[in-house]
């Protein structure tokens, strides 16, 4: 697939779809800049080569229409200083004064959209709406991994009113597939996928596509009760789907038969409430009547660490446990820990989803892995499905 480096930009006016859904604090100021530095080398390689750049992005969840704290007006603070120039703002971006903006641009400077959610015809992926967007530009670059995978009208519908030859991914979006790939059509083997978190509904999708592609799937959090269940363990009053009861059967008996090894925690660090106090170890299929698994056990640590260790690929999304309280962090830490160890001995590691990467950061581990994903809802349908409705749509 064509990057930007195959195109000559010179005089075009991008328009770029980027992803400034940043928090922001009481005072409208940007917490984490994490995702406005990630979209900087598309937007400086564009302005560097001749291009005047407009940036659409959505912010927040707003509901009914334009509201104050969802505008991407607090962001030029952090943007500007990054890009270390002004930025020019249309406070709504598809009105009159926008389009008066965007074709007055002139090559290296930038404008940025207001939140494209304030229309409801974003979300909705309307035609109409994206044909107006598509407006702002002559040439079209998707750089926003995290919205990929929703077929909205700035990130997939959009594309279809460029010409082949005018669109393509952005550098955060081609090193996210690239990264993808990696792990998913061309691993050193053997390739252990960590799979963790609260339910085995979010994650049923992810488990069924790895049993196609992984050697060994590695299942902690809250959702291995469910599997403990599914074979008869007595899991006490942990967290279990009872109606994902014979979806867990089913992954089971499919990794058998194609000779994948599952591997679920045998022993737990259990607690009579969900509460950051010590807990006690029991076997995972024995855990008493009263008591919740919140952890994985120092036997399951030392069986999970060893697979780890012995892998030529890694995908980690989900932690082993309550991560977030001090008494059950060490399973996540741990897991964590082995998946960086693995990485410095030349195994290739690819974390995605807002707990794995959450956990990489709080342990000191992110420079650690080889690639840490930035959208986790696009990086499991990307596992899942092979592609992305906003990678799809710049190739056609």
């Amino acid at each position: 697939m064509k990057s930007l480096n195959d195109f000559n930009f010179k005089g075009e006016r991008v328009l770029v779809r980027v992803d400034f859904n940043v928090p922001l604090n009481d005072a409208f100021q940007v917490t984490d800049d994490t995702r406005i530095r990630a979209s900087l080398p598309t937007i400086q390689y564009l302005l560097e080569n001749g291009a005047s750049v407009v940036l659409m992005s959505h912010l927040g969840r707003p509901k009914g229409g334009p509201e104050d704290k969802f505008s991407l007006r607090h962001t030029l603070p952090a943007l500007e200083h990054h890009l270390k120039q002004k930025v020019k703002f249309a406070s709504d971006c598809i009105s009159e004064e926008a389009f008066q903006l965007s074709s007055r641009l002139q090559p290296g400077e930038v404008l940025l959209l207001e939140n494209l959610r304030f229309y409801k015809e974003e979300e909705k992926g309307d035609a109409a709406f994206a044909e107006k967007l598509s407006k702002h530009g002559t040439f079209y670059v998707n750089d926003a991994f995290g919205t990929a995978h929703r077929a909205h009208a700035s990130t997939a519908v959009i594309a279809r009113f460029f010409a082949s030859g005018k669109k393509c991914l952005g550098f955060l979006m081609g090193k996210e597939v690239e990264n993808l790939n990696k792990v998913l059509y061309e691993p050193r083997r053997p390739l252990t996928a960590v799979v963790g978190g609260a339910k085995v509904s979010d994650k049923i999708l992810i488990l069924k596509s790895l049993l196609e592609k992984a050697d060994n799937v590695i299942i902690g959090g809250g959702m291995a009760f469910t599997f403990i269940s599914a074979q008869g363990g007595k899991i006490g009053k942990s967290l279990c789907e009872t109606d994902r009861i014979n979806d867990a059967l089913d992954i089971l008996n499919n990794a058998k038969s194609r000779g994948i090894r599952i591997l679920l925690p045998v022993d737990v660090l259990a607690h009579s409430a969900f509460e950051d106090k010590p807990g006690s170890v029991y076997k995972s299929d024995e855990i008493p009547e009263g008591q919740m698994g919140l952890d994985i056990g120092p036997q399951s640590i030392e069986i999970f660490s060893k697979a780890i260790m012995q892998s030529g690929s890694i995908l980690w999304n989900g932690p082993m446990g309550v991560f977030e309280m001090e008494n059950y962090q060490e399973g996540t830490r741990k897991i964590g820990e082995a998946i960086a160890q693995a990485t410095q001995k030349g195994a290739f590691s690819l974390v995605g989803g807002g707990d794995s990467v959450a956990a990489a950061s709080k342990y000191n581990l992110s420079d650690k892995l080889s690639y840490i994903s930035t959208g986790g809802g696009a990086m499991l349908e990307y596992v899942e499905q092979g592609t992305l409705p906003g990678v799809e749509a710049v190739k056609a």
